[in-house]
């Protein structure tokens, strides 16, 4: 194990900015640390200029939440920190406080795999406010970058679709870890396997793989180098044919083709990794069909995205299934999710509830105060709205203004449902198989034209009524916290 590696497992609480630190002390000075506070994590904008997000992370945060706690080697370092006078940052009473620290509180959030939309809370915190704000940076961490990949696994996926998808990234993620959380996101999100040899020793994932070029050019012939390979894995051969001449090699490999055939093995398939591949494909298509290979499948590689598979498919491409490595493993066009985490109510001294929004120039920043839950509408099994309200608020006041009187229960689902009570965590375990799944569900559940890769229309996303009533008094009457 890396140095790094080792670290982030012995020192998670460390896994902070120093804000939160300075603000915990400031908290307990206050005497502050223990009242309780709730805090939303939430996403402004949905990602890929797209309309939704799936959300993804859920199995880290509990893992996390474990193993959360200041070791003696981490307070030893704390207490060498000088604040810009010189003096020291920490004192110790404070650091023995931290010590002491075990996470215990409420975390409820959407099922991993859920899709979700923009300004809805899907991770909610409920706990001590000391405790809570210190949990902010990890469970952004946590959570944004694997959402952020689960959601352009699921638009690539979308956009191939009914072929399949193969995750390869892992070279050129940003890190073996980041490689690993890509690995695990990119099935979620609707990929059928990954290159990730470890991801698939993890969880499960289905590994897949061909040869590189350096097998090719290692033989110095790619009739020679075709040939050791289909004998080295006669029942799962797929050749890399655009080392040289493209049309040469698919000749080449229609050749070792017909060699299986008569042992009683069949090619897999060709991969394209470069060149036009309309056209490669569509005239690689009609060499295999005439020599009698209409069973080959053709595989693409080679900087795709949902964009440029879209093209592709558009155009013609005689593709069956595609590799998509660095855009998808680092979502090459968006780099990170606009998650927040902000504070929404906390108690006073007496154990009385205060609701918070922050009140910003820019509309998009405003929050939704409130103890928040998200309640989604079906018909037929379709989802129709969502509405956020106040788990506090009478059933009137849970509803939009122009309510869902016509819904029954049975036509509900609360989207938020524990994860965390307490000092243990509560989810049912689920397999990546089973998210998989739910997430393809919804893919086919939800309107098309709000799964749309350009130009979507967003889900209704309601606020309630008493939410509604509870941000107008604050934006207009903001009171003043009083101790």
């Amino acid at each position: 194990m890396t140095s790094y590696a080792k670290a982030i497992c012995a020192n998670p609480a460390l896994l902070t900015d120093l804000y939160q630190l300075t603000m915990a002390q400031g908290y307990w000075r206050q005497g502050w640390a223990d009242r309780h506070a709730v805090f939303h994590l939430f996403f402004r904008r949905a990602p890929f200029g797209g309309r939704f997000a799936v959300a993804c992370g859920m199995e880290a945060v509990i893992d996390f939440l474990k193993r959360w706690r200041f070791t003696e080697e981490d307070l030893g370092y704390l207490a060498t920190l000088k604040a810009s006078d010189g003096r020291t940052l920490f004192c110790q009473e404070f650091l023995d406080y931290l010590a002491r620290l075990r996470f215990e509180g409420e975390v409820l959030a959407v099922e991993e795999g859920t899709l979700i939309f923009a300004h809805e809370p899907f991770l909610r915190v409920q706990a001590g406010l000391l405790v809570a704000q210190l949990l902010e940076t990890p469970l952004l961490n946590l959570i944004g970058f694997p959402t952020l990949v689960a959601t352009k696994a699921a638009r690539v996926t979308l956009a191939a679709h009914p072929d399949p998808v193969i995750e390869f990234g892992l070279r050129r993620a940003q890190g073996f870890e980041a490689a690993l959380i890509a690995a695990r996101a990119t099935y979620i999100g609707g990929c059928v396997g990954t290159s990730n040899v470890l991801a698939g020793k993890l969880w499960d994932i289905p590994v897949r793989g061909t040869q590189a070029h350096s097998w090719i050019l290692a033989f110095g012939d790619e009739r020679r180098a075709f040939q050791a390979y289909a004998e080295s894995y006669p029942s799962s051969c797929v050749l890399l044919v655009d080392t040289f001449d493209t049309i040469q090699g698919v000749k080449h490999a229609i050749e070792v083709a017909q060699k299986l055939k008569q042992k009683g093995h069949r090619l897999v398939g060709i991969r394209l990794d470069s060149g036009e591949l309309v056209a490669l494909s569509q005239k690689a298509r009609q060499m295999l069909d005439e020599a009698g290979l209409n069973d080959v499948l053709i595989f693409a590689s080679g900087d795709l995205d949902e964009y440029r598979i879209t093209r592709l498919k558009t155009a013609g491409a005689q593709i069956n299934a595609w590799g998509v490595g660095t855009r998808l493993t680092t979502a090459f066009d968006e780099p990170a999710l606009s998650v927040v985490y902000k504070l929404a109510a906390i108690q006073d001294g007496d154990g009385n509830w205060h609701d918070r929004m922050k009140i910003s120039a820019e509309s998009a920043k405003q929050t939704l105060p409130g103890i928040l839950r998200v309640r989604r509408y079906y018909v037929a099994d379709q989802p129709q709205m969502d509405v956020i309200y106040d788990e506090r608020d009478s059933q009137a006041l849970q509803l939009p203004p122009q309510g869902p009187e016509k819904y029954s229960a049975e036509d509900t689902k609360e989207l938020l449902q524990p994860l965390w009570m307490g000092s243990e965590p509560v989810h049912r375990d689920r397999n990546l198989e089973e998210i998989r799944e739910y997430v393809q569900r919804q893919l086919g559940a939800f309107p098309a034209e709000c799964l749309s890769l350009r130009g979507a229309k967003p889900f209704p996303v309601k606020i309630a009524r008493g939410v509604a009533r509870r941000r107008r008094q604050l934006r207009f009457h903001h009171e003043e916290f009083s101790p």
